[in-house]
């Protein structure tokens, strides 16, 4: 790295330290939650949220937004949810002067910096998948015709673990498109008083601009300019690679796992690590901040068994076994 480069990565730490006291102006705690979705907006990923309703999702997601001066859509995913709905259609327009008629192209709720998918689940493939391709490519075709997506692009999908009734399930090659599977667990008790003093009071708090969209895409570059030890990315590639039940590392993986993650989790886990490493100023990550991504990288790559359905084996425990166990 040049010194200008460590000269901006000091100005980034900063930054994400503004960041940080906006988004706390309105939400309350879930500190781990909005390291992660910095970290992976910073390493050019995509989220997928798990949580019961009423965790203010949607609200966090809005603030990141308004810190970050980022253009932002929320897209309510139905069964009768088309994919028009979401990339735009093409309308048939008049020109009431010479009487000619063209198409024009009406870009869909997709072209937004931040784009929330409420629900997912709730729509058939066929949907879902027009939002995939977006994720992978960084733009949309309509009418044969390709139309970038302005970056940064940022895709945030949630799903109820609840009300499982009527939905479709992502299958595991898009799962594996989603850098980081994330679960918002409840408030602490201090913190739900804290929310409801906050939010039964006639004050909005206001959330100030850090950072504009021209400058995260120079740090999304700047980050995987980061240079990373051997060791590090040998030991994110272990980890990965004892997942995979053919390879015998663990037992318990051998018992409960149908399949484990593929090479994208492995590039994720460094990716990762270095945006980590960069929010807190360091110039380079080490095996802790590839430990600390583990969990949300590969929780939802691992294809358990009945086995492990049988058992109660989730992949919180499993991936808790490979931290202790890999060296």
């Amino acid at each position: 790295m040049t010194s200008s480069d460590i000269e901006r990565l000091e100005q980034f730490a900063e930054a994400i330290v503004r960041v940080r006291e906006q988004i706390a102006r309105v939400i309350v705690g879930q500190q781990a939650i909005i390291e992660q979705l910095l970290v992976a907006l910073f390493a050019r990923g995509h989220c997928l949220i798990i949580g019961v309703p009423g965790l203010a999702k949607t609200l966090l997601i809005r603030t990141l937004a308004r810190a970050l001066a980022l253009k932002f859509s929320r897209i309510q995913f139905t069964p009768d949810l088309m994919p028009s709905d979401i990339i735009g259609t093409e309308v048939l327009e008049e020109n009431l002067a010479t009487g000619e008629k063209r198409f024009r192209f009406v870009r869909g709720p997709i072209f937004a910096n931040i784009v929330l998918a409420d629900e997912i689940n709730r729509t058939p493939p066929k949907t879902q998948s027009a939002l995939l391709e977006a994720m992978q490519e960084y733009s949309v075709t309509a009418a044969g015709v390709t139309y970038r997506l302005e970056e940064p692009f940022f895709v945030l999908a949630t799903q109820n673990p609840i009300e499982q009734e009527g939905t479709y399930p992502l299958p595991e090659a898009q799962l594996d498109r989603f850098m980081f599977n994330l679960w918002i667990d409840y408030p602490s008790f201090e913190e739900e008083v804290e929310i409801v003093q906050r939010t039964t009071v006639d004050i909005e708090p206001e959330v100030e601009p850090v950072l504009m969209a021209a400058e995260i895409v120079e740090y999304q570059h700047l980050i995987r300019r980061i240079p990373v030890a051997d060791h590090v990315v040998e030991y994110a590639v272990r980890l990965v690679r004892a997942t995979r039940p053919q390879n015998g590392v663990l037992p318990i993986v051998r018992e409960y796992l149908r399949y484990g993650a593929g090479p994208r989790a492995s590039q994720y886990l460094i990716l990762g690590a270095k945006a980590r490493a960069a929010l807190y100023g360091r110039y380079t990550p080490s095996t802790e901040d590839v430990r600390a991504v583990a969990l949300p990288v590969l929780r939802h790559r691992m294809v358990l068994n009945f086995a492990a359905e049988a058992d109660n084996v989730t992949p919180v425990m499993l991936v808790g076994r490979l931290l202790e166990t890999v060296e």
